[in-house]
């Protein structure tokens, strides 16, 4: 197995792997962008065309700089000083206020894309790896990755299917039995496992919040908004 198919088989540990892929990519950019990017002027640019990041990075971004000793908010104040005095210039000229799409949701997005096209291109590799490990794709990586299965590789596509049906039925079980544990006959307190259930069934369900997921939502807004003016 090569680098890349290293890389992705370590991600296979629990929950979904490329959600887990995409927070540390997401969590990397952020500690880039403040260690070595704040007065970069063509990140700056960045910045500047969306009027700082999106609300959900903005704040991610802060509360990183919060959380690291070696950060501190100045790297975070010295980007949102500027972004805050484009505001004032375009409020003081009359002109409209311009607010792009987030560079780092684009940034994720796109490495969703070649996560998700890198385990279909190694999948025969991979397959057994998923199989005997904790990790379990969420619905929206599933589909993705099925969908591009089901035109390039309709079996490998099949094998998927049941080895993810089966990973759901046991998380279902494990929380049936979290679910049990309540009982007031209930003589046990519920297992490591079955806590980490309710977690791991949202994550499967859901996936983890990250630019990616974001800007899907932002598109049906759009989509939405749209439709409601025809």
């Amino acid at each position: 197995m090569d680098i890349v198919g290293i890389y992705l088989r370590e991600a296979m540990k629990e929950g979904c792997p490329v959600c887990r892929i995409l927070r540390e990519y997401e969590e990397s950019e952020i500690d880039i962008i403040l260690y070595e990017h704040v007065n970069d002027p063509a990140v700056r640019a960045k910045f500047k065309e969306s009027l700082g990041l999106c609300t959900y990075h903005a704040w991610k971004t802060l509360k990183k700089a919060h959380s690291n000793p070696l950060l501190g908010p100045l790297g975070v104040a010295i980007i949102y000083e500027h972004m805050l005095s484009t505001y004032i210039k375009t409020l003081e000229s009359w002109e409209k206020v311009k607010e792009g799409e987030c560079f780092l949701c684009l940034l994720v997005e796109e490495k969703e894309k070649d996560t998700v096209e890198a385990i279909t291109e190694k999948i025969e590799e991979l397959l057994p790896v998923y199989e005997s490990s904790e990790a379990i794709l969420c619905k929206r990586h599933h589909e993705m990755i099925d969908s591009i299965l089901r035109k390039k590789n309709p079996q490998s596509a099949e094998r998927l299917r049941k080895v993810q049906l089966e990973k759901l039925k046991k998380l279902r079980e494990r929380m049936n039995s979290f679910i049990n544990k309540f009982d007031y006959k209930a003589t046990e307190r519920p297992t490591k496992e079955e806590v980490l259930s309710l977690p791991m069934t949202i994550e499967a369900l859901k996936g983890l919040e990250n630019g990616a997921t974001l800007r899907k939502k932002e598109r049906k807004k759009r989509t939405k908004r749209v439709l409601l003016w025809r």
